[in-house]
C-alpha cells in the first residue's frame, strides 16, 4: 500500500474541484495505491447533499470520475480525458454515516482507451454506486506538453 503524491499541489492555476487540496469548495481527494486498486477515503461535506441527508448523485459521479483519472496518472503513467461515464446508483449514500471509500481498477485497455470499474462504498462497506468509466489516454509527450503531466516518478516516493 503506497500513498499517491499530488505533484500538482502548489502549482499556479491548479484548482481542480476533485483533487486540489487548496480548493475550499472542492472534494480534496487523495489516493492510495493498493496494487490492483487505487483507493480513496472521503468524508461527505454537508453542502454537497441532494435529498435530505443524502450525497448528491452528481457528486458521486464526480468522485467516480476523479479516481479513474488518478489511476491513469499514477498507474498508467500518462494523462487522459473521460470519454464515457456510466453510473449505477444502488443505495443511498447517507451524509451522516461517516467516511466513504472509492475503489478503482482497470478492467481493459484497447489501444489508448482505458476501461475502469469504480465502486463507491459507504462506511459499512456496502456498495452504493458502481461506475464504468472509459478514459482516452494520451502519449506521454502530449501529456507532458498539454496536461501538466510531471512523469510517473512524481506520484510516488522511493
Amino acid at each position: 500500500m503506497k500513498k499517491v503524491i499530488n505533484p500538482f499541489k502548489g502549482r499556479e492555476g491548479y484548482n481542480c474541484f476533485g483533487c486540489s487540496p487548496d480548493n475550499k469548495f472542492g472534494l480534496q481527494l487523495s489516493f492510495v495505491d493498493e496494487g490492483e486498486y487505487l483507493t480513496a477515503s472521503w468524508m461527505p461535506k454537508d453542502y454537497l447533499q441532494g435529498y435530505h441527508n443524502m450525497l448528491h448523485g452528481g457528486i458521486q459521479s464526480t468522485l467516480i470520475d476523479e479516481i479513474a483519472s488518478w489511476y491513469v496518472y499514477a498507474k498508467l503513467k500518462t494523462a487522459g480525458v473521460t470519454s464515457k461515464l456510466e453510473v449505477r446508483y444502488k443505495k443511498p449514500v447517507y451524509m451522516d454515516k461517516g467516511e466513504i471509500k472509492l475503489r478503482a481498477k482497470l478492467t481493459g485497455m484497447k489501444r489508448n482507451l482505458a476501461d475502469f470499474e469504480v465502486e463507491l462504498l459507504d462506511s459499512d462497506g456496502v456498495i452504493c454506486a458502481i461506475g464504468k468509466v472509459q478514459y482516452f489516454t494520451f502519449s506521454e509527450k502530449v501529456s507532458r506538453e498539454k496536461f501538466w503531466y510531471p512523469g510517473a516518478e512524481a506520484f510516488y516516493k522511493e
